[in-house]
């Protein structure tokens, strides 16, 4: 056995390889070069015969015909394969494979609701930041110094008189300041407070607001008439609206509206507690202080109300927990398509 022997192997194995027409030559010519009974394994068992100055040249001359037998035996047998698959073909005559189209989560669906039904009354939507300023969310709101809320424990405080609101009345704050009376719009946004998230409460929730303010006289009457256009377009034609004396320092008189129960219809369940009534939105006539801080007029008329989005999102579609409006899952999302 010379170098040239394994040489001129090599070069006849890979020639047979290349004409090769289909696996099972591939296969018959695996067995011939490198199977336990061929050529490779025969010229290894000569080499004890080979001087030891030789025998590295020769061990590295049959590790490279392995090598390269190897190589092109998967080379030769992936082109084939290749070579004789089916060619790809598109069946148009199929139904498409169309993707279920998304749904409108049920936050944005009661702020969409709300914002339709307020649209009527001639109320635009207004905006503004989720970071505010102490004079926009407290100050201009007529909310005391030492009120609960502006704690740290209650407010996220971001330093330099900063804070994220508590609620989305700042909206109306900047809204006087901007414009003149008349004014009359709603506000939906994100609000933040530092609760502990539970079936009732989360640190970030949604608000919507509502300001009117004019030049002519308007009053507690046209307060309640707009709330009970509202609960009948978002509740139903048969449902009633309850006002309660309360207390909120940015309007006087202020009252809390509570609807009847839209589950029993005022006769008592689970849902109401018992009392046919659920409590839905605080409201009442802008006090005259906090005209003073926007600079307005103090001979101005206006009334504002407030409610929470998932609180209302709860109560119209039944949902036990709020925790599950913001777990993103789908299968529970899929009942409100």
């Amino acid at each position: 056995m010379t170098l040239s022997d394994i040489a001129s192997l090599q070069s006849q194995a890979l020639a047979e390889i290349s004409a090769a027409k289909d696996a099972a030559e591939i296969e018959n010519l695996r067995i011939k070069y490198i199977g336990r009974n061929g050529s490779l394994p025969a010229l290894m068992k000569n080499l004890r015969d080979v001087p030891p100055a030789e025998k590295p040249a020769f061990g590295q001359a049959l590790n490279a015909l392995r090598n390269a037998v190897t190589e092109a035996l998967n080379s030769r047998k992936s082109s084939l394969e290749a070579s004789s698959a089916p060619a790809e073909t598109f069946d148009f005559s199929l139904p498409g494979n169309w993707h279920a189209s998304g749904s409108i989560h049920p936050v944005s669906a009661i702020i969409d609701e709300v914002t339709r039904i307020f649209a009527q009354l001639g109320f635009t939507v207004a905006d503004g930041p989720d970071i505010e300023t102490e004079f926009n969310n407290f100050d201009a709101l007529n909310t005391a110094k030492h009120h609960p809320s502006r704690d740290a424990r209650d407010t996220f405080w971001l330093g330099n008189g900063l804070l994220l609101r508590t609620q989305t009345s700042p909206v109306q704050i900047r809204t006087m300041l901007a414009h003149k009376p008349p004014v009359r719009i709603i506000n939906p946004g994100r609000c933040y407070r530092r609760d502990t998230t539970d079936a009732t409460h989360s640190a970030n929730f949604h608000q919507i607001e509502g300001l009117y303010v004019d030049t002519v006289p308007v009053s507690l009457a046209d307060l309640k008439s707009t709330l009970e256009h509202f609960a009948r377009e978002m509740m139903g034609p048969g449902v009633k609206v309850r006002f309660r004396p309360h207390f909120f320092p940015f309007t006087e008189p202020s009252v809390e509206a509570d609807f009847s129960c839209h589950v029993c219809h005022g006769k008592g369940c689970s849902v109401c507690k018992g009392s046919g009534w659920i409590e839905i939105l605080g409201a009442g006539m802008v006090d005259t202080r906090v005209y003073k801080h926007v600079g307005y007029d103090k001979d101005c008329y206006g009334y504002a109300f407030g409610m929470g989005v998932e609180r209302l999102a709860m109560i119209k579609y039944g949902i036990s927990d709020l925790r599950l409006l913001y777990a993103n899952d789908l299968r529970y999302l899929r009942e409100f398509i």
